[in-house]
C-alpha cells in the first residue's frame, strides 16, 4: 500500500507540474527582429521609425484610428459630430476603458494629451496636427469638445496620430520615453537597450478578443544576415518593415512570406534653406535635375519602388503624377547651367548628413555620385541615429539622406513640413504662396476644391522646394507561414498586431 501510495503521489505530482507549465508552453510571443532600437517611447515626441513601430497601434491610440485601406475609423472615440460651421467637434469616449496602468481613460486625458502635443515646452513634432484646435474641453468624463479656429477638413486624420497618454504626465518630458503608458492592445514590460523590447498582453484592452497573442518582444538585431538567419530559423516569426534588398534575399524561403505594399514613406534628400547655398532656389532646382531617379531605384532598392514626388502614388486621389515635373528629368547640363544662373562657385561644396540605414546609405551613395558629376562636392556623414535625429531638429545639417513618414491626407504632411513655422519645417523654408495654398486648402469642404490646391503646391514644392523626393518603394515584413492576420500597412504601422496570431 504504501508503495502504491508513493507512486501514485508521484503521478499526482508529475500531473499537476505539467498543468502548470502548459500555459507557458501555449504562451503566444511572437519574436520580431528589427535593425534598430528606438531613441525613446514617448508618442508626442519620437519622430524615428524605430520608435514608431513599436508604439503605434500597439501601445498607443488615438480618437480616431487610420485601418489597413487608409480610412478613419473610430477608436477610443466612439462616434462624433462635427457643427455646421466647421468649428466644434464633439467626441464620445467609449465606456470603460483603462489605460495600462489601470486608471479609466478619461475627457481629462484626452485634453491634457492635446494640451501636451501643442505645449511649446515640450515641442512635440506633432503640434501642427492640432494646430487649429483652440480649446480642448471635458464636458463630462466621457464627453470631449475640441474648439477650432478655423474649419479643419482632416482633422479626424491627423488626430489619428495623437496617442491619449494618462493626464499626469502632462508636463513630464522624461517618462514616456524609457516607460509608456497606454491604452492600446500591447502593454509594455521591458527594454534592455541594443537588446529586445518586450510587450505583454493587456488584458483589460477595450475590444473583445484582442490582442490574440500574449506579447510581442521586438528583437533588436543590427545584422541584416543575423536577422534573414532567424526568420528563416524560425527563431524570428516576423522582421517588420524590411527593405527591399532583405526583402529579395528571403524570396522563396521556405516557411517564409513576404507581405507587402506601396508605402506613403519615401525616401529623400533634405536642404537647409536657411543658409548658403540652398537659401537660392535655383541651386535646389539644380540639384533636382542632377538625380537620376530610376538609376537610384535600380542600384539602391533593387527596383522595388516609383520615383517620388511630394505625394506617394498610394495616394490617388491626390498625388500629381512626376511626368509633370521638369526637373525630374535627369539633365545634368542643366543643372550646371543653373548652378552658374545662381552665381555660386563650382564645385558647390556641400555635407550630406546620411540615416544610418542600410536602403539610406546605398541611396546616399548613388546619389553622391549623380551630384559630383553635375557640379557638386558632396561629403556624405554616416552618423548613429540618436545623432541624426538631434541633429535634424536642430537644422545642424546642409543636406540629408532620410526618410520621411507620409499620411493618409496632404495637410498632414505638408502643413507641418513646408508651413512656415511648421512643426517638422526643419529646412526653414518659407514661401508665402505655398502658406497660402496650405491655409486656404485646409478650410475647404469640397475635395475636389482642395486637389486643385494640392496640386499647385506639388507643383511648386517639386523642383524648388527644401526637399528632392526621391522613390517611394515597395515596404515588406518576412513573417513565418505559421503566422495568421498580419497585414503591411502603407504607414509602417504594426496596428494589425492585434489581429495576428500564431497558428502552430
Amino acid at each position: 500500500m504504501a508503495a502504491i501510495s508513493l507512486r501514485n503521489i508521484l503521478l499526482t505530482g508529475a500531473m499537476l507540474g505539467a498543468f502548470a507549465v502548459s500555459p507557458m508552453a501555449r504562451a503566444q510571443i511572437l519574436e520580431v527582429g528589427v535593425d534598430a532600437s528606438p531613441v525613446g517611447l514617448d508618442p508626442h515626441l519620437i519622430t524615428a521609425f524605430p520608435s514608431f513601430q513599436v508604439v503605434s497601434g500597439t501601445i498607443y491610440e488615438g480618437l480616431t484610428a487610420i485601418d489597413k485601406d487608409l480610412r478613419v475609423q473610430p477608436s477610443l472615440a466612439a462616434s462624433w459630430t462635427i457643427s455646421a460651421d466647421g468649428k466644434t467637434y464633439v467626441f464620445k469616449l467609449r465606456p470603460g476603458m483603462h489605460f495600462h496602468d489601470g486608471s479609466p481613460v478619461e475627457a481629462a486625458d484626452v485634453v491634457a494629451s492635446i494640451r501636451r502635443v501643442k505645449s511649446k515646452d515640450m515641442a512635440s513634432p506633432m503640434a501642427s496636427r492640432v494646430g487649429t484646435v483652440d480649446q480642448a474641453n471635458a464636458i463630462d468624463a466621457t464627453t470631449v469638445e475640441l474648439k477650432l479656429t478655423e474649419p479643419t477638413a482632416p482633422l479626424l486624420i491627423s488626430i489619428a496620430t495623437i496617442a491619449i497618454v494618462p493626464r499626469g504626465f502632462e508636463a513630464d518630458k522624461a517618462s514616456l520615453q524609457k516607460a509608456p503608458v497606454g491604452t492600446g492592445p500591447f502593454k509594455f514590460k521591458e527594454w534592455q537597450p541594443n537588446g529586445f523590447i518586450q510587450l505583454t498582453k493587456f488584458d483589460g484592452y477595450w475590444r473583445a478578443g484582442a490582442p490574440k497573442l500574449d506579447g510581442v518582444k521586438f528583437n533588436i538585431v543590427p545584422e541584416s544576415a543575423t536577422r534573414q538567419v532567424g526568420v528563416s530559423s524560425g527563431q524570428f516569426s516576423m522582421l517588420a518593415n524590411i527593405d527591399a534588398a532583405t526583402a529579395m534575399q528571403l524570396k522563396g524561403k521556405p516557411n517564409v512570406r513576404l507581405a507587402e505594399t506601396l508605402e506613403l514613406a519615401y525616401s529623400l534628400i533634405g536642404m537647409n534653406t536657411s543658409k548658403p547655398p540652398f537659401d537660392n532656389a535655383k541651386v535646389r532646382e539644380a540639384l533636382n535635375y542632377a538625380l537620376n531617379r530610376p538609376e537610384i531605384i535600380a542600384a539602391a532598392l533593387f527596383g522595388a519602388g516609383v520615383p517620388g514626388g511630394p505625394l506617394s502614388p498610394a495616394l490617388k486621389d491626390w498625388a500629381a503624377d512626376t511626368s509633370s515635373f521638369p526637373c525630374y528629368k535627369f539633365d545634368p547640363a542643366k543643372a550646371m547651367a543653373l548652378l552658374k544662373e545662381a552665381g555660386v562657385t563650382m564645385p558647390v561644396s556641400i555635407t550630406m548628413n546620411v540615416l544610418p540605414r542600410q536602403d539610406i546609405k546605398d541611396i546616399a551613395q548613388v546619389a553622391q555620385a549623380q551630384l559630383n558629376k553635375a557640379g557638386f562636392k558632396v561629403e556624405l556623414k554616416n552618423q548613429e541615429l540618436g545623432q541624426f535625429i538631434q541633429d535634424w531638429r536642430n537644422s545642424s545639417f546642409d543636406t540629408f539622406a532620410s526618410t520621411n513618414g507620409g499620411s493618409t491626407d496632404p495637410d498632414d504632411y505638408f502643413y507641418r513640413t513646408f508651413r512656415t513655422g511648421g512643426s517638422t519645417n526643419v529646412f526653414k523654408y518659407s514661401n508665402t504662396e505655398v502658406d497660402g495654398l496650405l491655409d486656404s486648402a485646409r478650410q475647404m469642404p469640397d475635395p475636389a476644391e482642395r486637389k486643385k490646391a494640392y496640386t499647385k503646391v506639388q507643383a511648386i514644392l517639386a523642383c524648388q522646394g527644401p526637399i528632392a523626393h526621391i522613390a517611394y518603394g515597395q515596404i515588406f515584413s518576412a513573417v513565418r507561414s505559421n503566422v495568421a492576420g498580419f497585414e503591411q500597412i502603407a504607414n509602417r504601422s504594426l496596428v494589425t498586431l492585434s489581429d495576428t496570431s500564431i497558428t502552430k
